[in-house]
């Protein structure tokens, strides 16, 4: 089919959109970059992470629970995931414990010629946004 994108795991981040993060929250470091040989999921992160984990659901669910747990001890955490309101980790993990951006319109992942084929989100995790929350 024309202008079918190829199902994969990882998808490189759009140089603009993580522009706009970097300059909203500053320096970002990434645990899971992309094409990368280290174990973002077994290391200690910064105190400000921009995440865009592999989609495949447990890779995916595996770097939202250590984002929250990474939050926990006061870091910022920043993922773009699929939008997926439905699931048991957005309700249970997600929508009770971090601010959520739905982005408008679809996003032009690096490498293709046409937007992704989900809609996306920005979840930020940080300690402050559960403690507001909690009130």
């Amino acid at each position: 089919m024309k202008n079918r994108i190829p199902m994969k795991d990882d998808w490189a981040t759009p140089k603009e959109f993580l522009e706009g993060l970097e300059q909203e929250f500053g320096e970002l470091f990434d645990p899971c970059p992309l094409k990368s040989k280290f174990d973002g999921l077994s290391i200690e992160w910064n105190q400000v992470n921009y995440i865009n984990p592999p989609y495949s659901r447990k890779l995916k669910e595996a770097f939202i629970r250590k984002a929250y747990e990474e939050s926990q001890k006061g870091k910022t955490c920043i993922m773009l995931l699929p939008v997926s309101t439905s699931t048991k980790i957005f309700h249970e993990v997600i929508y009770p414990n971090a601010e959520i951006r739905f982005i408008k319109g679809r996003l032009k992942f690096n490498g293709l010629k046409t937007a992704g084929q989900m809609d996306n989100m920005v979840v930020i995790f940080r300690k402050e946004q559960m403690e507001e929350k909690s009130k």
